[in-house]
């Protein structure tokens, strides 16, 4: 089974408090910078803190190997599951094999 990681919380407060050094900025840069510097500085700023707030757990994920592993397990345990219903059609097509053999010899006799 895999292990399940917990989330960090060290993390979370570190992008609160970049997002808070981020809006001091902002005002800061509104204030001192022409408007329009200031709004590309703000949005670079705001896409920076996107991109780091979706790439705080990057590396949490499951391996594809993990990933393929669990399929693989579930696929024979349901292939397990089904062994009765498969060993139950099984008797039943050679029951109808040997119906159809035996209509097939029975037919072939003219009397």
């Amino acid at each position: 089974m895999t292990e399940v990681r917990k989330p960090r919380r060290r993390g979370s407060a570190a992008l609160g408090v970049a997002a808070v050094v981020a809006a001091a900025g902002a005002v800061l840069a509104f204030r001192h910078l022409d408007p329009i510097v200031a709004a590309f500085v703000v949005i670079l700023g705001i896409t920076l803190l996107v991109c780091v707030f979706l790439a705080r757990n990057w590396d949490q994920h499951s391996t594809y190997e993990e990933r393929e592993n669990a399929r693989a397990r579930r696929r024979a345990e349901k292939w397990e599951r089904g062994a009765a219903a498969r060993e139950r059609d099984r008797v039943r097509w050679e029951a109808h094999r040997a119906r159809q053999a035996e209509k097939a010899g029975g037919n072939s006799v003219d009397g």
